[in-house]
């Protein structure tokens, strides 16, 4: 069995494998001359049994140049959310006179896949939205000097620049903005635990609700709602239940969606409350219209692009997190009055940071 390695195979160990000397294992992957084809085969042979992957960003570093390329991993790019972060990723990288090239990651697994390809690229540096929960793959590449920047979710063991949204103070936000107008009973419909925007959305607002001496049962929690299906199934359960929700707060657009479609067929959209996290064109055009905790995709993405350049310019600090405020945008459907209340006039927004 091959001994695990603890860091990134080099030429040097291809060489030591095969028996020749470092010349001659980079003048095959340089497509040089002077490497007789059956030792060339053999080099190749080696470089795929230990896992060698040619960096060519650190090869750039060591010679003082850039390729004018960033690269950009996303679960995937077809959101409302996806969309404004590259564009503010854009923004930042054309001033910089670079381009973004961007990758879709879809799961776990192809974006370790993804990741590797890309820092084998010759990149000035990685923007990472992360999925798996593990990126100390990444480590010797950024070991070697190579940039890395992470968005909206923070890295599982690897030390590294963040931006994140201030997920938990949205949570707390949403909270007590229910309380206010008499919402004792709010259930939570989001996606799976363990990602760390809903862990976070949920410990904020149930933190909230503790202070307030309202405990959130997990009778209330509804996770791993994936679909806009999902969350009809699971808004329409939870109305059906001996001792229903007064309000809702959901943690996504999709939640929000198929939370609004059970509201409408059970005939209630005006009468139990309902916030949403995640802003959607069409929300203030709702009858009622939905009240909406708005983060800004767009500033998390300049934030980012910007401390990747810092980077590449030889900014040499220790890794910092940036967090970006949300805003809690009322509009009419956060603020149906609880059992025995009456309707307060709060429309606006409300910042938290």
């Amino acid at each position: 069995m091959q001994e695990a390695r603890s860091s990134r195979p080099t030429m040097k160990d291809i060489a030591c494998r095969v028996g020749v000397s470092i010349k001659s294992v980079s003048r095959v992957f340089n497509g040089e001359p002077g490497v007789s084809p059956a030792t060339a085969q053999r080099i190749t042979d080696v470089a795929r049994e230990l896992g060698f992957r040619r960096n060519d960003l650190a090869r750039n570093l060591r010679q003082g140049t850039r390729s004018g390329v960033v690269g950009l991993a996303l679960k995937h790019s077809a959101t409302r959310f996806f969309g404004e972060l590259v564009r503010g990723v854009e923004e930042v990288a054309a001033q910089a006179n670079s381009v973004v090239v961007t990758a879709n990651t879809r799961t776990a697994g192809r974006e370790k896949e993804t990741l590797q390809m890309l820092s084998s690229r010759r990149l000035d540096g990685l923007l990472i939205v992360p999925t798996g929960d593990d990126h100390s793959f990444l480590a010797p590449e950024q070991a070697t000097g190579i940039p890395l920047v992470f968005v909206d979710r923070p890295p599982r063991r690897l030390s590294a620049d963040t931006v994140l949204a201030d997920d938990a103070a949205a949570g707390a936000g949403v909270a007590e903005h229910l309380l206010r107008h008499g919402h004792h009973r709010t259930a939570v419909i989001g996606a799976a635990a363990g990602q760390y925007t809903v862990d976070e959305r949920v410990r904020g607002f149930r933190e909230a609700m503790h202070r307030a001496g309202t405990p959130v049962g997990d009778d209330l929690v509804r996770l791993g709602v994936e679909d806009i299906r999902a969350a009809l199934a699971a808004t329409a359960a939870l109305l059906g239940s001996a001792d229903p929700p007064t309000a809702l707060f959901t943690l996504n657009s999709v939640c929000t969606t198929g939370a609004l479609l059970a509201l409408h067929e059970a005939g209630v959209r005006d009468r139990l409350a309902l916030v949403g996290f995640d802003d959607f064109e069409t929300a203030d055009l709702l009858s009622p219209p939905v009240t909406v905790v708005a983060h800004d995709p767009a500033a998390m993405g300049r934030t980012a692009a910007h401390r990747l350049f810092d980077r590449v310019a030889g900014l040499d600090e220790p890794p910092r997190t940036f967090v970006i405020p949300t805003e809690l945008i009322a509009r009419g459907s956060g603020e149906i009055p609880g059992p025995g209340r009456t309707r307060m006039a709060t429309a606006g927004s409300v910042r938290h940071a």
